[in-house]
């Protein structure tokens, strides 16, 4: 019987063969919620409702998604199927970070589902062992987030004529 229940606990772990495997395995995963924390981080930082922890967990489970078929040999063809699974279920999470006031004008959360959004595409890279496209993504979202609101907000530059017109301030 116990030799049953071992043989049977084997054929249950046999997906991690060798050390290679669970290497790989781990530097995907641990790589998906690195960049997402990075994301996540920035989001928190500035008191968003989805953080650190929210982005982390988006991010890892879209690699995962798509890391445990890969590994099992699923094909290209199947494997779009899955990717559109999750595109589209993490649709849905960052819906619920929406929020529309009573004008059209007022609609808060469309940067913060379409960071949940970015965090699962950065993950599915990561489970497809596309690290460097990962990195590259997760390096462009951050600039995203961090510079352009500075650019957006920045006051439009004074013409010659304008600052003529008006009297300076002391």
């Amino acid at each position: 019987m116990w030799e049953e229940v071992t043989s049977t606990l084997a054929e249950e772990f046999s997906s991690l063969p060798d050390a290679a495997e669970v290497t790989r395995v781990m530097v995907r995963l641990l790589l998906a919620a690195l960049l997402g924390g990075i994301v996540g981080y920035e989001r928190e930082h500035k008191g968003k409702a989805a953080g650190l922890r929210t982005h982390m967990l988006v991010a890892m489970g879209a690699a995962l998604f798509v890391l445990v078929p890969e590994r099992g040999g699923m094909g290209i063809a199947d494997m779009s199927r899955v990717i559109q699974g999750v595109v589209a279920g993490v649709g849905f999470l960052g819906a619920g970070a929406i929020i529309k006031r009573h004008s059209e004008e007022q609609v808060q959360g469309l940067t913060t589902a379409a960071g949940i959004w970015m965090t699962a595409a950065i993950g599915v890279a990561c489970g497809l062992g596309r690290e460097a496209i990962a990195l590259l993504a997760t390096l462009l979202a951050i600039v995203i987030l961090v510079m352009l609101p500075h650019v957006v907000s920045a006051p439009p530059p004074q013409s010659d004529a304008e600052s003529d017109t008006k009297p300076q301030e002391t």
